[in-house]
């Protein structure tokens, strides 16, 4: 490893979101953190809480600004900006400042940081904003949204490193002219809980049962003794993830008994289905809340195949992480959503699945009848996941990045 002063050998990273509070960007936030930490790293988190306080992680030093957690609106999200940004500014100094995409605009408090305490930046891109506002609700008058994608693109033209989780969003940023050499793609990773049964703790199940009677009844809450074909979407269901395709599927689909569509989780779409299932008496629709770490493995494993959906107009924009999930767990994965995307080009380079059109119910039922009824569809997409499971992997993606902050240490100050 690179040999640096104490001040060089530091990193800052901000994001809004970072255990116990819930989300995807946090949660492989605090792998990152530590992986850098146990590499030597002297790791700072900015993040928000209920309220201001100071704690340790581990190794980590955890700074908590008050701030809203709840309710993705522009005025929440400006708020939690602003806090971010008041106490980023009254920090000293570190080697390298990495900034996420939570809240939107958090690069700007890295561009803005970085050019007075005269450090590094590097930007890890999870959402494409202010590109994507829109697509969550958020519409802003169109003049703000041009000030906001002019200084965003000229941030990240700044930027030492830009981390893109996706080939079809590091494309997205050369097309709007931030330079080839500063995009580098680092794809996301699953749970440790999913790839290691070791870490879920004593209450770990496999999925296939010698004994099916004597689940625990804790189990059954994910899995029953009905040995049903899992249809599983594992995960937030916001308004990113169309559901309406999966609606119409299992409507049709609920005459057949041996079926069974199951999500877990949350988000504004999973109200929605929940609604829908009351309204059109759709029977064969399990929901249930998020399970705990311990659970995670099981959770995903119950699922004889996974769906992950996208919009249309979201390609390039987001990665949803739940996909390297399925694939940790060996499932097929029907993937509902554009073709242009990261998800679509792996399921396709290695054969791990099928991708569906949005909003074509019919070619979907198919898919998922053809995984039912054709055994040799299913191992071998099966033998795919788990072949591309092998190449996104925490330790390969994490490496990646410590590798890519030392170098952005030995460039001269932008």
């Amino acid at each position: 490893m690179v040999s640096q002063n104490s001040r060089e050998q530091s990193v800052l990273f901000i994001n809004r979101v970072y255990p116990p509070a819930r989300g995807a960007s946090g949660r492989v936030l605090r792998d990152l953190a530590r992986y850098f930490a146990d590499h030597g790293w002297d790791v700072t988190i900015l993040t928000t809480g209920t309220r201001n306080s100071q704690e340790k992680d581990g190794k980590i030093k955890v700074v908590r600004v008050k701030a809203p957690l709840k309710g993705k609106t522009v005025w929440g999200y400006a708020r939690a900006w602003a806090a971010l940004f008041m106490r980023a500014m009254k920090m000293s100094a570190p080697g390298i400042v990495v900034t996420l995409t939570d809240p939107p605009m958090t690069i700007m408090i890295g561009r803005i940081f970085s050019k007075f305490k005269k450090c590094r930046h590097m930007h890890w891109c999870h959402d494409l904003y202010p590109d994507l506002l829109p697509l969550v609700g958020l519409d802003l008058p169109g003049p703000v949204m041009r000030f906001l994608k002019k200084h965003t693109r000229k941030a990240m033209k700044k930027c030492d490193k830009v981390i893109s989780i996706g080939r079809c969003m590091a494309k997205q940023l050369t097309h709007t002219g931030v330079e080839p050499a500063r995009v580098a793609v680092i794809p996301n990773w699953p749970d440790y809980e999913i790839l290691d049964p070791s870490k879920a703790g004593s209450d770990y199940k496999p999925f296939q049962l010698k004994n099916p009677d004597k689940v625990r009844p804790a189990d059954q809450q994910v899995r029953d003794n009905n040995p049903k074909f899992r249809v599983l979407y594992a995960g937030n269901l916001g308004r990113m993830h169309p559901v309406q395709s999966l609606l119409d599927a299992a409507l049709f689909m609920q005459e057949m008994p041996e079926m069974e569509f199951c999500f877990i989780g949350d988000g504004p779409n999973y109200i929605r289905l929940a609604q829908e299932r009351s309204k059109r008496g759709i029977d064969n629709i399990r929901l249930l809340p998020y399970q705990p770490a311990e659970k995670l493995r099981y959770v995903m494993e119950s699922g004889d195949v996974h769906v992950v959906t996208l919009k249309d107009d979201a390609a390039g924009l987001l990665v949803p992480s739940k996909f390297y999930s399925a694939l940790a767990v060996g499932r097929p994965v029907i993937f509902i959503g554009p073709e242009d995307c990261e998800i679509t080009r792996v399921i396709r380079d290695f054969r791990a699945g099928t991708v569906v059109p949005p909003r074509d119910a019919a070619k979907l039922v198919e898919a998922i009848t053809e995984y039912r009824m054709n055994s040799d569809t299913w191992f071998a997409h099966q033998t795919g996941a788990i072949e591309a499971g092998k190449a996104f992997t925490p330790d390969h993606s994490m490496e990646e990045w410590v590798k890519r902050a030392e170098d952005a240490l030995v460039e001269p100050l932008i």
